[in-house]
């Protein structure tokens, strides 16, 4: 009976809200609204940038883009690309160091990916546990870091073509680093579409990255 006693005690204590493990420590909180955030100034600002200076034969509507003009919409795509880089820099260490993106994006694999979309598309794929990733979300979430990384390196190739000549070139030179530069975005840009509908549909993750429970 007393080790029966000890084991509620313990089990009730593990589940006090209080006491609770927090799904995302303050840090991923923190990191990721600011991420959010650069993210979506850069990709305002970075349609007005392509409304003055247009790489595809149309153009983002007014009401849609930062900055106003050309000079003005470069003002907050680099003020937003350093924070994307600090923050950036500060959430990947951290994801490394404390075995968080070990934890929650792997293993996946494609068996998993296929089972866990046609469950998604049936509507019978759980979302009890918050702090466990399906398969499909694993994909998205190393599909968007991925995309981060390459929104970055373009970017550099086209803010400095001359001294990353050698970036530069990897993308096919100055125009093809903006092709991929767009692509990435609106790759970026799909995936935020996608993670609104889904925290709209399942209420709790929401709260869960703002309250951390």
């Amino acid at each position: 009976m007393a080790g029966q006693a000890a084991v509620l005690d313990a089990t009730a204590a593990s589940a006090a809200p209080g006491r609770a493990r927090p799904i995302h420590p303050l840090i991923v909180r923190l990191t990721h609204w600011l991420n959010a955030a650069a993210v979506v100034v850069m990709i305002l600002s970075g349609w007005q940038i392509h409304n003055a200076y247009p790489i595809l034969p149309f153009r983002f509507p007014d009401g849609v883009t930062l900055g106003g003009w050309l000079g003005g919409a470069l003002l907050w795509h680099f003020a937003a690309m350093w924070l994307l880089m600090a923050n950036g820099l500060v959430i990947f260490a951290y994801g490394i160091a404390s075995g968080r993106y070990r934890r929650k994006l792997l293993p996946i694999t494609p068996r998993a990916v296929i089972a866990d979309a046609f469950a998604a598309l049936r509507g019978e794929l759980s979302h009890a546990r918050l702090d466990d990733y399906n398969a499909v979300q694993k994909l998205l979430y190393l599909g968007v870091l991925c995309l981060l990384l390459v929104i970055v390196a373009s970017g550099f190739a086209i803010w400095k073509p001359v001294q990353f000549a050698w970036l530069t070139s990897l993308f096919g030179g100055f125009q093809g680093a903006r092709i991929v530069h767009f692509l990435a975005m609106a790759g970026i840009a799909g995936f935020i579409v996608i993670h609104v509908v889904m925290a709209l549909l399942v209420p709790r993750s929401l709260v869960a990255m703002l309250r951390g429970r």
